[in-house]
């Protein structure tokens, strides 16, 4: 074989194993930066629930699915928004959830616990987009959610609160 073709097949092992490598590391990053998307989503606030969609209805009594959760995570909700901040009476499920979709954040209680309520209103009022309401139907003593997440408690864990806000608070889910 001559020179040239020495040569030739040498550059050809070298493009071959460049693109090898290439691959290689493409392959590597992109396991890489899923490890790391992985970790990221098990280690958000609360707990997922599966997406119930977004529909719209006409009135609270309009028929629609059972909600997957305990307060509304997702799912048909109303066309208007409840106003953000601190509420005294307890609001529709059906426009809790449009609250949700817009990006906000409820905290809900359901004890006749005026310390508690305190922390939270005080809690509450550092943000937008956050609605605190009773709920006295509601199983848990305080239950947080967001769009297709929830976290519930029975003792009051402030830290817990502002974490749970501070993630999902401001995203908005339209489709």
């Amino acid at each position: 074989m001559g020179k040239r073709n020495r040569q030739g097949e040498t550059r050809r092992m070298s493009r071959r194993r460049r693109r090898a490598l290439t691959a290689a590391v493409a392959v590597v990053v992109a396991a890489g930066v899923g490890w790391f998307a992985f970790r990221a989503a098990a280690s958000l606030p609360g707990v997922a629930v599966p997406d119930q969609g977004n529909l719209h209805i006409a009135l609270p009594t309009s028929p629609h699915d059972r909600y997957n959760s305990d307060p509304p995570t997702s799912g048909p909700h109303l066309s208007y928004l409840a106003p953000w901040g601190v509420h005294t009476r307890p609001i529709a499920r059906e426009l809790q959830v449009h609250n949700l979709e817009d990006g906000g954040v409820l905290v809900q209680y359901s004890c006749e616990c005026p310390d508690v309520v305190e922390r939270l209103r005080a809690v509450v009022r550092r943000y937008d987009k956050v609605i605190l309401a009773p709920s006295p139907s509601m199983k848990p003593r305080i239950a947080l959610t967001a769009w297709t997440r929830i976290d519930t408690m029975d003792a009051l864990d402030e830290a817990r609160v502002v974490r749970f806000i501070e993630a999902y608070r401001g995203i908005d889910h339209h489709r």
